[in-house]
């Protein structure tokens, strides 16, 4: 499936990693990261609205739908340098960058790393690396089991996936949408058939955020490394059901932040395609 009115090409990232790349729009550019299990089309909704006045980049990340899957650099270092790559192949050496869940942690390893490329800021529904990690304690990282999964050793866990690849990443698209109508048949089916076709990649790039990830995290902390451009991030209220302060934890990263929740699921982008679509024009004009 593709986004309507956009045009698609491969480009090259880092480390010779091609990426699938959806372009629409003229004017300043921003780039949009998709989640999990999702690939860019998940933008597709929020990227057409937003073509009207900017120009618009939406990847599949390293490892994800049409891009390349390497057997291995999954750091989230590794998957910005790609987007600040590509972006610069297209003509963009500064950007916008808004991304959700897993892409969300690859924009703000950019913002962190390539500050310079970064003018603002969006990150749906996540918490900083270090900081998820920290907060899932006790019954409640149950909610979790699947990056607890995907951290152990390569093998098992790309033999359990692969061997029910449908089911498990089904239930991550039934169990986090509040609006199952947001995630139509067609579209749940063109990202389950990505997701069966990238489990390795996919595991090894939650692999990665319980490894090497962490460690760049806590080196960016130990040197009291910032974003400093405008950051917005709306999240559902996961810090009122697990008991910690989402706002706190975003300000200890940031300088200029805007810390929002929403009532919406996990798929915000999809399901309330509107709020975003506003949410990032508000943020450009900061």
């Amino acid at each position: 499936m593709l986004i309507e009115g956009f045009e698609y090409q491969q480009v090259e990232g880092t480390d010779g990693v091609d990426l699938n790349v959806a372009v629409g729009g003229s004017g300043p550019p921003i780039v949009l990261l998709h989640g999990f299990p999702q690939t860019h089309l998940m933008w597709r909704h929020v990227a057409p609205a937003l073509a009207a006045n900017h120009t618009v980049i939406c990847p599949d990340l390293r490892g994800y739908g049409e891009s390349g899957k390497p057997a291995d650099g999954y750091s989230k270092r590794a998957m910005a340098a790609d987007i600040v790559a590509v972006a610069g192949r297209l003509g963009h050496r500064r950007f916008a960058l808004a991304g959700h869940d897993r892409g969300a942690l690859v924009a703000f390893r950019a913002g962190l790393d390539h500050p310079d490329a970064v003018s603002h800021l969006l990150c749906l529904d996540v918490l900083p690396n270090l900081d998820m990690w920290d907060v899932m304690q006790g019954a409640s990282a149950a909610v979790g089991f699947h990056l607890y999964l995907m951290a152990q050793p390569p093998g098992l866990p790309e033999r359990m996936i692969a061997a029910s690849s449908d089911e498990f990443f089904g239930y991550f698209l039934d169990q986090w949408v509040n609006d199952p109508a947001a995630i139509p048949s067609d579209v749940r089916a063109a990202y389950l058939e990505a997701c069966r076709r990238a489990v390795p990649s996919i595991v090894a790039d939650y692999r990665a955020t319980a490894t090497v990830d962490i460690t760049h995290d806590e080196q960016d902390l130990a040197r009291g490394t910032k974003l400093r451009m405008p950051v917005t991030v709306i999240q559902q209220d996961w810090g009122a059901a697990l008991g910690f302060d989402a706002a706190a934890r975003w300000k200890t990263w940031t300088t200029n932040l805007h810390h929002q929740t929403t009532t919406s699921g996990h798929f915000m982008a999809e399901e309330s395609p509107t709020e975003i679509t506003t949410a990032i024009r508000t943020l450009l004009n900061r």
